[in-house]
């Protein structure tokens, strides 16, 4: 796998040392099983209770998007995720854009997962300022990202080991409940209700829950740092994917069935602690709320500021962005600058964003969906038209549907996530104009 990065003309500077069972851990901790229990009211509210059914078609569509990827590592097993496989498997202009969109999403992402986390903690300890956690989370999550992906590896098993015992607490004492009495009973009205059931509700409502499949991509970031085989990469976005998919589907299912009536909750933001606090008590509701905390703030942060600081290192050493984000630590073997570069731009934009987390998360889910676009765009340029692939299934079929479905998704979104969406475009436009007046040594000529 060493000789692979070299063909493509780069050096080997990362350290190998993750395993399947290590990107299958980061896709997980990425997504982070737990992660319904952050926006469960608002999916609940816009699928009229059919919140399974919406994991379910989210899961779905997300498959292809994992198979795409499953077919591009394999081709170009390198680090920048969709921004290298549009840039080799397309044109590099196209993968200028494509990084582009998808910084949208991974730069801003850290922050959104650290107010999240800040907000839920200052719900227990209410004389702590929010903005307090705020930085603690990102200084902590700086330095382990420093230490190397090894130490992220690690703090990934643990804070993930965490997360699924308070899931499966809830999971168990929510099926006791409902056996008690407590909701509606056993049924598939999580799944399907006919009374409420219509394509364009449901698709809307899968347009919020795709947020928590967000992050399975990030597995590809980590291409050079990963031994095994070439396959080993698309293996790891599959079976995380597939594995958080089922515990969101699972989770939500039993939370519908405890508190059918989701007209009832005093807020959309704490809909879950109030359905884990109808089912186990106070004790449960605490749990959850600092489960989500960690989570968020601590593993899923993690891991997208790993993710992340590996984009910005792959295209500063293409130099569409300045060389220095490609500066290597000379003992830990990490894209180090970029690490910190992300650390500080979380603070900034954090604190700005304290109290507008729905400018956010639309402007993360366009950045997100509109790379997935050009990633299906790749697969079929560069198999079917450039390398004149037969296996029309996997290099044709597959990332089209995939490419109407996230297409679908992205029609699906409010029309301020597309403005937002639309002028982070622009400013990459001008950015890319720049460089060309410039005559920077940046990477626009064609690449196989």
């Amino acid at each position: 796998m060493s000789k692979s990065v070299s063909e493509f003309g780069y050096k080997q500077e990362l350290k190998r040392s993750l395993t399947l069972r290590d990107l299958i851990v980061y896709g997980m901790i990425f997504m982070v099983p737990i992660a319904p229990f952050g926006i469960y009211g608002y999916v609940a509210d816009g699928s009229k209770g059919m919140v399974a059914l919406a994991y379910l078609i989210g899961m779905a569509g997300m498959i292809f998007t994992a198979l795409s990827y499953a077919q591009m590592s394999k081709a170009f097993p390198i680090a920048g995720s969709v921004y290298s496989y549009a840039q080799r498997g397309i044109h590099p202009v196209v993968g200028f854009f494509a990084g582009w969109a998808v910084l949208l999403d991974y730069i801003l992402v850290p922050s959104l997962l650290y107010i999240v986390s800040a907000n839920a903690l200052g719900s227990l300890l209410p004389a702590v300022p929010a903005w307090i956690w705020l930085v603690l989370f990102i200084v902590i999550n700086s330095v382990i990202n420093v230490l190397g992906v090894e130490f992220t590896a690690k703090a990934n098993m643990i804070i993930l080991a965490f997360e699924l015992i308070v899931l499966f607490l809830f999971i168990i004492i929510g099926i006791v409940a409902i056996n008690k009495g407590i909701g509606s009973g056993f049924s598939a009205k999580p799944l399907y209700d006919e009374s409420h059931f219509s394509f364009s509700l449901v698709m809307g409502a899968v347009s919020l829950a795709v947020l928590s499949f967000l992050g399975f991509d990030g597995i590809s970031t980590l291409a050079e740092e990963t031994k095994g085989g070439k396959d080993t990469v698309g293996k790891a976005a599959v079976w995380s994917l597939l594995l958080v998919g089922v515990l969101f589907i699972v989770q939500t299912w039993i939370a519908s069935l405890i508190m059918p009536d989701y007209s009832k909750f005093k807020s959309l933001d704490t809909a879950f602690y109030e359905v884990a606090e109808l089912a186990g008590g106070v004790w449960l509701k605490n749990l959850c709320i600092i489960a989500t905390a960690i989570s968020w703030g601590l593993a899923n942060a993690l891991a997208a500021q790993a993710a992340i600081s590996r984009i910005l290192y792959s295209m500063g050493r293409d130099r569409n962005l300045p060389k220095v984000l490609a500066k290597v630590h000379p003992k830990f073997q990490t894209p180090y600058f970029s690490t910190i570069l992300v650390g500080v731009i979380s603070i900034i934009i954090g604190l700005a964003f304290m109290g507008k987390t729905s400018a956010l998360t639309s402007l993360v889910n366009f950045g997100a969906l509109s790379a997935f676009l050009l990633l299906h765009v790749s697969v079929i340029y560069h198999f079917i038209i450039r390398k004149k692939s037969t296996r029309y299934f996997a290099h044709l079929v597959l990332p089209a549907v995939g490419f109407l479905v996230i297409g679908y998704v992205v029609y699906s979104l409010d029309a301020a996530s597309i403005t937002l969406g639309i002028g982070w475009l622009v400013i990459g436009v001008l950015y890319f104009l720049f460089l060309r007046g410039r005559n920077k040594d940046v990477t626009f000529e064609e690449t196989m």
